[in-house]
C-alpha cells in the first residue's frame, strides 16, 4: 500500500488523480483539424504562468533538460561565450550542457547555499567591453540546496552594464510554485517542464522565447532538428506540431492550467510559501540547519536539510523508504551523504506535509539522532494553525 504515500521529492510531484483522468484519453489524430482547439489556447494560457505577453511559448517532448538544449542549440553558435554561476547540482549541469555543444562558458564559482551572485554578473559584463558574452545562465531555483536566486536583480545587473547579453533562466522547479516574470524581469529564454508544478508526468519541455530570442535563432549555428524553434513555431501558427506530439500530456496539461487558474496564481504561490514556511519551522524545531545560508534564498518548492556531524543522509533516505514506504530527495552533488531534501511542490496540502514531516521525524529517532519526537511536527502544526485558510476544492 506504499504507493498511496505521497512523494516528498523535488520532482517529478504528485499527480492529482484530476490530472491523472484528464492524461488516460484514447489516441486522436493530432493531424484533424480539432487538434488546434487543443493546441492554441493551451500555448495562450502558458503565457499568462510566465507572465509575458510579448514572448512565445513553445513546447517541446522533453524533460527540462531538453528545455536546456533546445535554449542552448537554438539560440547560440559553437564558439560563443556564456556567462554562468555554478551553486548547486543543476547549475552545474547545465554548464556542462554548455560545454559540451562547444560555447565558451566563463563561470561564476560560488559557495553552494548561496544564489546566484547578480554582483559578480554585473562586474563580469562590465568588464566586457567588446560584448563578447552572448548569454547569461540563471538557475532560478536550485534544487540541490533549496535556494531561489533574484532574477530581477540579474537583469538589473545586465541592464547598469550596458550589456547586450540576452538573459536564459531555468525556471523548471519554480515555474506555477512560485512567482515567475518573463516580461518585468527580461527573461529571453525561460525553460520549464510539465513534471514539477503543473503536477503532470515527466514528458513535455515548456519555454518562454522572448522575440530577441526568436530573432537570434535565425543565425545561430549549433545544430538541431528535433528541438528547432523555427521548426516548432511554424507548425505551432498552422496549428499543428512538426511530429507527433504527447497528447496525453497536452490534454493533462491543459487541465492542469484550468486548477491553477481556479485557483489563482497568487494562491497557488501563497499555499507553496505557507507549506514550505511549516517544513522551515520543523527543521528549527529539530535543531537542523538549511543549505541555504539566507531567509531570502529560501526556496518555497523544496528545502535541503544538513543531518549531524557524524550522520549519513542517504541512511536516512534509505530508511525512511524501507520502513515506511515514501521517498525523499537525497543529497546531490556536494550535499551528498550530507543534506537530504524536502520536495514540497505542485499537489501539496498542509496536511499532507505534515505527514512527510512526521516520517522524517520517525525516521531520525529511529536512527538515533539527537531529535525530540514530535517537536518538528508540533512546530509545522502550530504554523499551519496560525495561518489556516478555506480550502479551495479545485485546489486539491
Amino acid at each position: 500500500m506504499s504507493d498511496q504515500n505521497p512523494v516528498f521529492i523535488p520532482g517529478p510531484t504528485n499527480i492529482p488523480d484530476r490530472l491523472r483522468h484528464a492524461m488516460s484519453i484514447q489516441t486522436m489524430d493530432h493531424r484533424a483539424p480539432d487538434f488546434i482547439e487543443l493546441l492554441a489556447p493551451l500555448l495562450r494560457d502558458l503565457k499568462k504562468v510566465f507572465r509575458t505577453t510579448s514572448g512565445q511559448v513553445l513546447t517541446f517532448p522533453a524533460s527540462g533538460t531538453g528545455g536546456w538544449e533546445a535554449a542552448i542549440t537554438n539560440t547560440l553558435s559553437p564558439g560563443d561565450k556564456v556567462l554562468a554561476a555554478r551553486f548547486g547540482m543543476f547549475s552545474h549541469r547545465w554548464i556542462d550542457l554548455c560545454q559540451r555543444h562547444g560555447l565558451d562558458v566563463e563561470i561564476i564559482e560560488c559557495e553552494w547555499g548561496e544564489g546566484a551572485p547578480a554582483d559578480l554578473y554585473g562586474e563580469r559584463l562590465a568588464a566586457d567591453s567588446g560584448h563578447e558574452i552572448k548569454a547569461v545562465l540563471v538557475t532560478h531555483n536550485e534544487t540541490a540546496t533549496g535556494v531561489r536566486s533574484d532574477i530581477g536583480a540579474v537583469r538589473r545587473a545586465i541592464d547598469a552594464a550596458n550589456h547586450p547579453a540576452m538573459l536564459y533562466v531555468d525556471c523548471v522547479s519554480s515555474l506555477a510554485s512560485m512567482d515567475f516574470r518573463m516580461d518585468e524581469w527580461g527573461v529571453d529564454l525561460a525553460v520549464s517542464g510539465s513534471q514539477k508544478g503543473f503536477m503532470l508526468a515527466t514528458g513535455m519541455a515548456i519555454i518562454g522565447v522572448s522575440r530577441k530570442a526568436l530573432e537570434a535563432a535565425k543565425t545561430a549555428r549549433c545544430p538541431r532538428t528535433f528541438l528547432d524553434f523555427g521548426d516548432m513555431a511554424a507548425a505551432n501558427e498552422k496549428g499543428g506540431f512538426p511530429y507527433t506530439p504527447p497528447l496525453q500530456i497536452m490534454f493533462g496539461l491543459r487541465e492542469s492550467l484550468d486548477m491553477l487558474f481556479e485557483e489563482g496564481l497568487e494562491n497557488v504561490f501563497a499555499r507553496h510559501a505557507r507549506i514550505a514556511e511549516g517544513v522551515r519551522a520543523a527543521v528549527g524545531a529539530w535543531g537542523l540547519e538549511l543549505c541555504a545560508r539566507r531567509p531570502e534564498l529560501y526556496s518555497d518548492t523544496v528545502s535541503a536539510i544538513y543531518v549531524p556531524r557524524g550522520f549519513n543522509s542517504d541512511e536516512l533516505t534509505n530508511h525512511i523508504f524501507d520502513t515506511y514506504g515514501v521517498s525523499f530527495g537525497v543529497g546531490l552533488g556536494e550535499m551528498a551523504g550530507r543534506a537530504f531534501r524536502i520536495g514540497h511542490l505542485g499537489s501539496l496540502t498542509d496536511v499532507m506535509a505534515l505527514s512527510g514531516i512526521a516520517a522524517v521525524e520517525m525516521a531520525m529517532a529511529d536512527l538515533g539522532y539527537p531529535i525530540e519526537l514530535g517537536s518538528g511536527t508540533s512546530a509545522a502544526q502550530e504554523h499551519y494553525r496560525r495561518t489556516a485558510r478555506p480550502v479551495l476544492q479545485s485546489a486539491a
